[in-house]
């Protein structure tokens, strides 16, 4: 059994260089920090640590620093990495407040609590099922009257597939994880382990619909949007209805009649903050649950008002639901994690396209084999931090061409032969010969094949440098166009690193529908690009 979430290694990540990889975000909000905390306050300044998703209220908070003289310095995280780092005091002098979706999952962190002041809901978001007109009529539901179980139902038929982002890495997956769990579980208050236990086999056939899965809502939005097959997504009520809106894909939004659970996005100042940061945060607090402000945020952003003399914005259905309790203790919320991500999920299958070319040798190798070890974790890994029951990983090494390709296995039963092989196969990684980028990613097309193995298919794209050697872009380009569209489904995710070129990886991400990650920054950016990519497999 492997012991609860948490994650040490990625919490010095974040410490260091907070999602360098800021392709991963949905996209600059205000004052967005995107190299690392400040560690110096600067009067007027707040420094928050914030789920990714908030970069929707850039207007909202502009509109506040008018009033208030409060600028936000934003750094995007997912909630349950922020709840890590703050729980291990790494938020300590670095962050005067977090803003997340919900606090459900850091108040069960033993020590949370005391580093924690002035929590202020903001506004609120219910999870939701965002379906496809015409999936809604082939099935003939009336939105108002759907449950969880008539959903399932739908999946065990083969009747509704959908995309949810990972709830490892980003609390919109997470909280549907839970609202699924109870409605199937039929559980009447917080989550047991014995309700999770009774619901895993209706879990496990719900979750063979899943045929989308992401480490943010932006990206999910873009590949559900790019592909186009599947019926639904279970996000947060506020990100389908901005989906409608800005990209007309009039989605019939449900939110299940037997409850959901809530992000209510508590604006929570940091006891180790200065003294003028906390008073900073009271007044921002206060204009933004203000009714100019609240009218603005339901308005720009489809959340709910918490200020009952403030209408929700048009298109807000005002018909109450249930609302799902969060898991009580955090066993029984690791333990759905875990669950999740290696027994009811569909399994991963990647390939690791790795540039060993000359121009990699020394250092960057180094750093290279250092961050494919840390994926195959220890034998008490917490969950998210090593690659998962059931995964197929292919490494497949070039340089003026691909130099081999090994793949393993990883067996629930004994994970730890191939967690070693992939070790192993890491650590004799040895540099030599030109850059053959294009060659190399149509070979990995070429080794995923058409397909026939129901996983999630991706290929991380890791180059210190431009193509040199082999098959051009346009040719490149080419191939991929005639691709079967099973396989123009795989998604390439491009590592930036040492001097490879950002337009040509950008390029690959944008024809592929994958997405760049930046690890410019050093080891531990490195490290953080490869996990970050986790949540996108």
């Amino acid at each position: 059994m492997r012991r609860p979430l948490g994650r040490p290694r990625l919490a010095a990540v974040l410490i260091a260089a907070l999602l360098t990889a800021t392709a991963c975000s949905p996209g600059d909000g205000p004052d967005q920090d995107k190299g690392g905390a400040d560690t110096t306050y600067r009067k007027g300044t707040l420094r928050v640590l914030a789920s990714s998703e908030l970069a929707d209220m850039r207007g909202v908070l502009d509109q506040a620093e008018q009033r208030t003289g409060v600028t936000v310095r934003a750094t995007w995280t997912g909630t349950l990495d922020a709840a890590e780092l703050i729980a291990s005091g790494g938020a300590d002098g670095k962050y005067d407040a977090v803003w997340l979706s919900s606090n459900d999952y850091l108040r069960l962190h033993p020590g949370a609590a005391k580093r924690l002041t002035n929590e202020t809901p903001v506004m609120s978001s219910p999870v939701a099922l965002g379906v496809k007109a015409s999936a809604v009529d082939r099935l003939g539901w009336q939105p108002d009257q759907v449950t969880w179980s008539q959903v399932h139902q739908a999946v065990a038929a083969g009747k509704l597939t959908y995309g949810m982002t990972d709830p490892v890495r980003s609390n919109s997956g997470f909280s549907a994880l839970i609202s699924v769990a109870s409605g199937l579980s039929g559980a009447q208050s917080a989550l047991t382990d014995a309700d999770v236990r009774r619901a895993a086999p209706k879990l496990k056939e719900f979750f063979t619909g899943q045929k989308l899965t992401s480490g943010s809502s932006g990206w999910l939005a873009t590949a559900y949007t790019r592909r186009g097959s599947v019926d639904a997504l279970v996000n947060y009520e506020s990100v389908l209805l901005s989906m409608n809106r800005d990209s007309d894909t009039g989605l019939t939004v449900i939110r299940p009649k037997d409850g959901v659970v809530t992000a209510d996005y508590p604006f929570t100042l940091l006891t180790s903050a200065p003294r003028e940061a906390r008073e900073a945060g009271q007044a921002l607090t206060a204009y933004l649950r203000g009714p100019e402000a609240q009218r603005a945020l339901t308005e720009q952003t489809f959340r709910r008002p918490v200020v009952p003399s403030v209408r929700p914005a048009a298109g807000l259905a005002t018909d109450k639901r249930r609302e799902l309790p969060f898991p009580g203790t955090r066993s029984v919320a690791d333990g759905l994690l875990d669950s999740y991500e290696n027994q009811l999920r569909r399994p991963s299958r990647t390939v690791y396209v790795l540039d060993t070319s000359g121009s990699m040798k020394g250092e960057r190798l180094s750093r290279l084999k250092t961050a494919l070890a840390g994926l195959t974790g220890t034998d008490d890994s917490p969950t998210g931090d090593r690659f998962r029951d059931r995964e197929e990983v292919t490494l497949m090494p070039f340089g003026s061409e691909v130099k081999r390709i090994r793949t393993h296995t990883v067996d629930p039963a004994d994970p730890a032969a191939a967690l070693d092989a992939i070790r192993a196969d890491a650590k004799s990684l040895t540099a030599s010969g030109d850059t053959a980028i294009y060659s190399s990613l149509r070979d990995a097309y070429a080794h995923l094949g058409a397909g026939g193995r129901d996983a999630f298919t991706s290929i991380v794209l890791m180059t210190d440098g431009e193509n040199t050697t082999g098959a051009s872009a346009g040719a490149f380009d080419s191939f991929y166009a005639a691709l079967p569209p099973a396989q123009r489904a795989t998604p390439v995710f491009p590592i930036l690193f040492g001097d490879s070129d950002r337009a040509e990886l950008e390029h690959i991400a944008a024809l592929t529908g994958g997405q760049l990650f930046d690890a410019t920054g050093g080891q531990e950016s490195l490290d953080g690009a490869f996990e970050e990519i986790r949540g996108y497999q």
